[in-house]
């Protein structure tokens, strides 16, 4: 699936399920929290599964906040600031309001990770690394566990596909496990109900290919 497509589809859902001031925020201009899904996110994961938009929470101050991208399974909030809006023309206020969100944030447990618009537009390679890093350092601490939950097929293909340095298909399953088409099959949809890979093929062919994501990578070498 394509990054607009599946932006799309996660924005109709999002506007499904929000309502009163989340729903007004969601309907503002989205292009800063697209930018931040495109270069940094989508790359990485291949998915929006655990994405939340406009995330609403109540500040320590009674007030209500909202962020701009949460990732719920390790939680963590991901801000897209300009520098005009939280910078350049900030009032006192603006700037005393964006403390105190901070701190709520981490009242509730989250992880802060904001990037500026020109970080996102002049150094991607550097957002992304910085994307997985925070989330191989926050996965470490269910990583090792999560692999040994995979059955010994699973990690297997993992480790086999990361050698390969290539999009691989069902046939170097077959040959990594020494299986047959239904056993390869199976065991390659599991892993990509898991995440751990994606389909770089379309429809039903059985001939498309597969890839390793980045965060199965940084699982693999969190036990090597």
């Amino acid at each position: 699936m394509s990054f607009e497509k599946a932006y799309a589809i996660l924005i109709e859902e999002q506007l499904r399920n929000a309502s009163g001031q989340r729903l007004a925020m969601l309907n503002k201009n989205r292009e800063g929290t697209k930018k931040l899904l495109e270069v940094v996110i989508w790359p990485a994961l291949q998915s929006f599964e655990g994405i939340v938009l406009e995330h609403e929470m109540v500040g320590s101050n009674g007030a209500k906040m909202y962020i701009d991208v949460y990732y719920e399974p390790i939680a963590i909030a991901f801000e897209s600031d300009g520098f005009v809006t939280h910078a350049e023309l900030i009032t006192r206020d603006r700037f005393d309001f964006e403390k105190t969100k901070i701190r709520s944030v981490a009242l509730g447990w989250m992880t802060y990770y904001p990037f500026s618009r020109d970080q996102l537009d002049k150094q991607p390679d550097m957002c992304r690394r910085a994307f997985y890093e925070i989330v191989g350092q926050r996965m470490s601490i269910r990583g090792s566990r999560f692999m040994e939950e995979l059955s010994v097929y699973e990690r297997e293909v993992v480790r086999y596909a990361v050698r390969l340095r290539r999009p691989f298909k069902l046939d170097d399953v077959k040959y990594c496990l020494g299986c047959k088409y239904d056993l390869a099959k199976r065991v390659t949809s599991q892993l990509l109900d898991k995440k751990l890979i994606v389909s770089l093929g379309s429809g039903k062919n059985r001939l498309h290919s597969f890839e390793v994501t980045p965060v199965a990578k940084e699982l693999l070498l969190q036990r090597s």
